[in-house]
């Protein structure tokens, strides 16, 4: 391969083609739980040096890798013998429109860039999740994330106008409008968001802003049931006109993982709740957010008044309401620690699924029904963003066993197809899905994303052996 790291040299320099040590903080995921050999990690700088590099790579049929930060739990960005290309230099904000409320940012850009550039002109990049300090934008398009902000704004792929890929053949595929009406053919941008990097690599997106919240009313909840959760959610969205931003799950086994792993955040009741939800609306209209001369914030009373008459229905045993940005953080505190909290015990299966709504207390019942079934000691926990029915599940077996991770997905698999869901919500397929598309992607729609790949990348060079299963 020293021809090929001549050729990228000749490209990016030789301190941006790493080899050998080098390429280690790349080839291990975060989490530890996959390891890759990559031949050669090229960090490019610009499109039309992203555009050579995938070139050189196609003439040798060398298989192509595209990496942001490194935070995908799924394996998306493994290789032994591939080349990746590391988009951590395209790190530019090239452009930032706040009459039109868009800011056009290359694939390196961390997010947490992207909220700092939106708020200085009062804006608001409204992506957010816990790795917003490290994940860039190539990354949430290629595995179209979510977070916790999906219930008003959507996900990536609802704020994403326009995008820059390199295709397979080195060409660039510039759809970098701004346009929110376009009817001109097929909707390509859309193909490459969530595609993980399979049909193209992203090297730069137009993306909306919002105006920035003047004011946000934040509170945890003891609720009675997951029914009268959603009740609380459905009422609010009402009150409010669709300002609930938030609406996050925080169960007995969270909340009590987050006593072991966080003691210092504290919690919210004096005992723990079956069901604890964070919630938060947020308003850009100057009268909901001014104090009145009591010194009391509008848009606070109005959840507070939702809370009280759901404290009178029975429907809530408890409520706190963030009086202060620091209470706010603490709450918000508690809900990030997720990562932290499902990560200190091994072995562990954990899964991203999505339900319909009114369903997330059914999957829970369902696979706790079947799981003493496969072993008897396994233990879960869950976190969930409620308001689009995304839940974080995660099962500890009582060993490591590869049939009985095979057992216990597909057990989970059949109860959420039972209740019309999805087995990959948020956090893309990767390497750990492809036996659940297998089993339980329609099988049309896997021989057209056959076709999409064989048509876009012919040599099967473009992250090979992620996504699609072998039929």
């Amino acid at each position: 391969m020293t021809d090929l790291h001549a050729d990228l040299a000749e490209i990016v320099g030789a301190a941006n083609v790493l080899t050998g040590a080098g390429t280690q903080r790349f080839a291990t995921d975060w989490m530890g739980k996959y390891h890759g050999a990559p031949v050669a990690v090229v960090r490019p700088a610009s499109t039309a040096e992203v555009s050579a590099c995938v070139r050189i790579a196609a003439v040798r049929s060398v298989p192509i890798v595209p990496i942001s930060g490194n935070t995908g739990l799924v394996g998306g960005t493994m290789t032994t013998g591939g080349l990746m290309i590391s988009l951590e230099r395209m790190n530019r904000i090239r452009e930032l429109r706040a009459d039109t409320r868009v800011v056009v940012a290359e694939a390196g850009v961390i997010l947490t860039r992207l909220h700092e550039a939106a708020e200085a002109e009062g804006l608001f990049f409204p992506l957010w999740f816990g790795a917003r300090g490290s994940a860039m934008l190539g990354g949430v398009l290629s595995t179209n994330a979510g977070g916790s902000n999906v219930l008003r704004y959507g996900s990536t792929r609802a704020l994403c106008l326009g995008i820059e890929v390199v295709l397979a053949d080195g060409r660039v595929l510039d759809l970098m409008g701004a346009l929110h009406k376009d009817n001109s053919g097929y909707d390509l941008k859309d193909l490459f968001i969530g595609a993980e990097g399979t049909l193209g690599i992203v090297t730069a997106a137009v993306m909306k802003l919002v105006p920035a919240p003047l004011a946000h009313a934040t509170a945890t909840i003891a609720a009675r049931s997951l029914p009268d959760a959603l009740v609380l959610l459905n009422r609010m969205q009402q009150t409010t006109g669709g300002r609930v931003e938030a609406f996050e799950f925080m169960p007995a086994s969270y909340m009590r993982g987050l006593a072991r792993v966080r003691p210092d955040l504290g919690q919210p009741f004096g005992t723990i709740s079956e069901v604890t939800i964070l919630i938060e609306i947020a308003t850009t209209v100057p009268h909901e957010a001014t104090p009145d001369e009591a010194g009391d914030v509008p848009l606070v009373l109005m959840l507070e008044k939702a809370l009280a008459e759901m404290l009178e229905e029975g429907r809530i045993d408890d409520a706190v309401l963030a009086r202060s940005v620091a209470q706010r953080r603490v709450m918000w505190a508690r809900r990030e620690a997720a990562a932290e909290i499902m990560s200190t015990r091994s072995p562990a299966i954990d899964t991203d699924i999505a339900v319909p709504l009114d369903k997330a207390d059914a999957f829970l019942r369902g696979i706790h029904a079947r799981l003493p079934a496969l072993d008897a000691g396994a233990e879960t926990l869950t976190v969930a963003h409620l308001g689009d029915g995304n839940l974080h599940f995660t099962v500890y077996p009582q060993s490591d066993d590869p049939d009985l991770y095979d057992r216990v997905i597909e057990a989970i698999e059949d109860v959420v197809q039972d209740l019309g869901g999805t087995f990959s919500a948020e956090h893309g397929v990767g390497l750990s899905k492809l036996n659940s598309m297998k089993r339980r992607k329609n099988p049309v729609a896997l021989d057209v994303m056959r076709t999409l790949k064989t048509a876009l990348d012919p040599l099967n060079i473009l992250n090979p052996g992620k996504v699609i299963p072998q039929p």
